[in-house]
């Protein structure tokens, strides 16, 4: 399997190879020059791989189709070095729960740092450690959170070899748990940087840095950030394990609901159903940073400025520049490169959004693509979690909960939606007590890490601030 850039840079790499480099040369993300196509026969095979094996295996089935340059039974290790129960709490990963008719959470969340993230950052640790000690080399690792990406890579990378991590995020602007899930962190490969400004300036700090190709080499960077393949790959896996958990049969057809901000989370969705995967639908789900509920609307894609991103109550999806969204608009486009280049580069620097509505591929959204939008407010969400513990006991974090108000909107009957959840509801512990009056439980070993001491720098949104921190690290 070789990789392509979505603009349209002209070589051609191995897994292996954009493990470790994050963006293309061209500022263009990777992908597949194919996605591999399931058949029946394939996927009744992964059903009772699924079923009589585990997750790790049915992990194995599916990137041993995207992964030929690590060995089989080094790839089949890596996978059950990841998915064990004493990691993720039950020997199903992801298990599914029923909130009422038609409507399931599949839990993504019961992984070290309670968030979706572990799914993929646990398996990109081990990549990681295990390609850099296969080469000899070392990497350092830049990121930008929102909020969970962040405690969930220095979770998994902590103490590994060969490798740092830089991570930015927007000061003041993430809960106070995930402040100190990743603050709280002394490890001396950890650098957590807080970023005077919104998620997007970190984001665009990140793709800066990245595009300086000298910089980059120099100091070996490399991207936790789901603009990483690996990641994003790593995410399909819990799409199947959804589907044989819901469906008796190959033949049935259910679909999923996706809390959405930088649009990774549902491109593994999307792959997925590109490789063959039954799904009716894929619901993207935004708060009130509502960027990908425009386009899938309209056909616009309207970048915010900083100004108008809005801190909310479902804080990681405070986002208005959805890298992955890149991807789709390739796929969406033929995977005409010139046109995603000019779309992404040109069009967007000079006026900040692109209108496809015209286009005659837009119109195929819905019907060839699945999917599906809408967003939700800080007032629907409080109603959203009130009504789940009313009605089942079940208490739902905010970007859950986002997800679930727009899955119902989308509901067919007799097609049961799966809704991905997004994190424990401790670390949004305020939104709870505000809609519950009443604090989520937490963890034991979690206890009072709010007052743990932290360690943070804090720098402005400046791009040559964060090169010299790096490079001054490295130098130490």
């Amino acid at each position: 399997m070789r990789y392509l850039s979505t603009r349209g840079h002209p070589e051609r790499l191995r897994f292996c190879d954009i493990l470790l480099e994050g963006l293309a040369p061209d500022g263009g993300l990777y992908l597949p020059e194919h996605y591999p196509q399931v058949d029946a026969a394939t996927l009744a095979r992964w059903r009772s791989v699924w079923a009589e094996q585990g997750y790790a295996a049915l992990a194995f089935e599916v990137l041993s189709l995207y992964i030929d340059d690590i060995p089989s039974a080094d790839l089949r290790a890596l996978c059950a070095q990841t998915y064990t129960a004493a990691a993720f709490g039950s020997a199903t990963i992801t298990p599914l729960r029923r909130l009422d008719e038609g409507l399931w959470i599949q839990e993504l969340s019961n992984g070290p740092t309670l968030a979706f993230k572990d799914m993929a950052m646990q398996l990109l640790g081990n990549l990681f450690e295990y390609e850099l000690a296969r080469r000899g080399a070392q990497l350092n690792i830049l990121g930008a959170t929102s909020g969970d990406t962040g405690s969930a890579a220095e979770y998994a990378l902590r103490g590994k070899r060969g490798v740092r991590v830089f991570m930015l995020s927007p000061h003041g602007r993430m809960s106070a748990f995930q402040q100190a899930q990743m603050y709280s962190l002394q490890d001396p490969n950890i650098h957590n940087l807080a970023i005077e400004g919104v998620f997007d300036d970190c984001q665009d700090i990140v793709k800066a840095v990245s595009a300086d190709l000298e910089f980059k080499r120099r100091y070996q960077i490399g991207s936790v950030n789901s603009i990483n393949w690996a990641r994003l790959l790593a995410q399909v896996v819990y799409y199947f394990a959804g589907y044989f958990a819901l469906t008796r049969s190959d033949s049935e057809r259910i679909g999923f609901a996706v809390p959405s901000g930088n649009f990774g989370n549902v491109c593994a969705g999307h792959v997925a159903r590109m490789m063959g995967l039954p799904l009716a639908q894929l619901v993207v789900a935004t708060n009130e940073n509502d960027v990908l509920d425009e386009f899938f609307r309209t056909g616009r894609y309207r970048v915010r400025p900083s100004a108008q991103t809005f801190e909310t109550s479902s804080p990681s999806m405070d986002i208005s520049k959805a890298s992955n969204f890149e991807r789709f608009v390739f796929d969406l486009l033929g995977r005409d490169a010139q046109r995603t280049q000019a779309l992404f580069g040109a069009e967007l620097a000079r006026s900040g959004a692109f209108d496809l509505s015209a286009d005659p591929a837009f119109a195929q959204i819905r019907s060839r693509y699945g999917f599906v939008s809408g967003c939700s407010s800080h007032a629907e969400r409080l109603a959203t979690i009130r009504a789940a513990w009313q009605h089942s006991g079940q208490m739902l974090d905010p970007h859950t909960a986002d997800a679930v108000k727009v899955a119902r909107q989308h509901q067919q009957p007799g097609t049961p939606m799966v809704v991905l959840e997004t994190a424990l509801p401790v670390k949004f512990a305020a939104t709870l007590v505000e809609a519950l009056g009443r604090e989520p439980e937490r963890p034991a070993a979690l206890e009072g890490i709010e007052k743990l001491p932290k360690r943070v720098r804090l720098l402005p949104a400046d791009v040559q601030r964060v090169k010299a921190y790096i490079a001054e690290q490295c130098a130490a």
